[in-house]
């Protein structure tokens, strides 16, 4: 009789471990892709406005590109 009520206290979760897992990557995941698409637009001017200020005349001339 003692084993029955262990068998049903011990849980498996395995199972339900690997799928909050997995949603915690998802999550993140789309936390990364709307972070992108949000700031993306902000970094890129700041690169071309860099890249346009390090730019000289002279022999060697450098380019900004797209």
């Amino acid at each position: 009789m003692t084993l029955l009520p262990q068998i049903l206290r011990r849980r498996d979760e395995d199972g339900a471990s690997a799928v909050e897992y997995g949603l915690l990557v998802a999550l993140i995941a789309a936390v990364i892709v709307i972070a992108v698409f949000a700031f993306g637009s902000v970094v890129q001017g700041s690169f071309h406005y860099t890249c346009s200020k390090l730019t000289s005349p002279g022999p060697i001339q450098g380019t900004c590109s797209e």
